[in-house]
């Protein structure tokens, strides 16, 4: 048996730097995305640009989003994507969030989602020091503070989950 397994049978205190609450994979990722989305409004740490109620989150759309908060919640998505997949860019990102664009009559075509709020979105992260850039890979990267505030929000929702 190893070390870490008798002390854990033990019940021994753990290690240091041993996480003690969960991370955002061990949580289900809608609510985990409403929680964050809810802490970003809440902080008031991410702006709301004035130009978010008129704006389409794609060509294929044809209404802009109907949830006022739809803001914080495509923020909260994206700092989810860059935690469990980093060096994705605004490129990679709008095809993520992309759809099927009605033709009418004809067949639905793929589209890509628009790559100015995304582009928005991860600056004000960057802003936040949540996300950042690397000088020698492309992409957006995790930082170490976003580590920790995203695993914040995912131990207090798995918290709640289990009470």
């Amino acid at each position: 048996m190893s070390k870490k397994a008798a002390a854990a049978k033990s019940g021994a205190p753990k290690e240091a730097g041993a996480s003690n609450g969960a991370t955002v994979k061990d949580v289900p990722a809608g609510e985990f995305i409403a929680a964050l989305a809810a802490h970003f409004k809440k902080s008031a740490k991410i702006e709301v640009p004035e130009w978010a109620d008129i704006v389409k989150t794609g060509t294929f759309k044809e209404l802009c989003p109907q949830d006022p908060d739809w803001y914080f919640v495509r923020a909260a998505s994206l700092a989810r994507r860059v935690y469990l997949r980093g060096g994705v860019g605004v490129g990679e990102f709008s095809r993520i969030y992309g759809g099927l664009k009605s033709n009418g009559a004809r067949r639905p075509h793929y589209a890509a989602a628009a790559r100015g709020v995304i582009r928005h979105i991860l600056q004000q992260l960057q802003e936040l020091d949540l996300v950042s850039k690397r000088k020698e890979k492309k992409g957006r990267f995790l930082t170490r503070n976003g580590q920790r505030e995203l695993d914040v929000v995912a131990s207090q929702l798995a918290a709640a989950r289990k009470a």
